[in-house]
């Protein structure tokens, strides 16, 4: 017994720990394109008309199987020893930075936060969310994110960050952000 065309995408997805793209998973299957952009599409719409825990979801440039994200609470309690030690505020700052300001060198990072950067962009290449995109003008590496990053987030692409313009904190965050410049900035002057 052959299996279906879905069965073989749906079982290559299983066992892929990274987003397929559909031309390899074509090639895999020894099939057209086409064909496995239509398997792909049945079984998008088999996974939500059957309302079931998994979703197919396009992410970073390829197609993943996923918790729902109606699961996510318990895939949370589930999965809560984390496999990495969560961001520090100034790995996410950082990578914050690169992901809005991509390609960037790590001397404007540093400018941008007002502290040395070189730790936290360590870290995060260490973790493979960055990696180098060449050099400036002035030879200083320049960084950019990485798909893992894409994945990390959710995103398909860049476009899918939120737009900087519409940050709109509450007056208790925008207070915690107003003193922790005021304290930088201290610190900078005293140093």
């Amino acid at each position: 017994m052959n299996p279906s065309l879905e069965q073989e995408v749906e079982s290559l997805l299983f066992l892929s720990g990274e987003p397929v793209t559909p031309a390899a998973l074509a090639e895999a299957c020894q099939v057209e394109l086409h064909e496995v952009v239509t398997a792909l599409e049945r079984l998008r719409e088999y996974y939500e008309f059957e309302r079931r825990g998994l979703v197919l979801r396009e992410l970073a440039g390829g197609w993943v199987l996923s918790a729902h994200p109606d699961c996510e609470p318990a895939a949370r309690r589930l999965l809560a020893k984390p496999r990495t030690p969560p961001l520090t505020p100034a790995q996410a700052e950082t990578l914050a930075i690169i992901a809005y300001l991509q390609p960037v060198s790590r001397p404007e990072i540093a400018r941008i936060r007002g502290v040395n950067a070189e730790s936290a962009a360590a870290t995060l290449l260490e973790r493979g969310m960055i990696e180098e995109a060449g050099r400036s003008q002035f030879g200083a590496v320049l960084y950019r994110t990485t798909d893992l990053f894409l994945r990390l987030f959710g995103l398909q692409s860049l476009a899918g960050l939120p737009d900087a313009a519409s940050f709109d904190p509450s007056p208790e965050i925008e207070e915690q952000l107003r003193e922790r410049l005021l304290q930088a900035g201290e610190a900078r002057a005293g140093g």
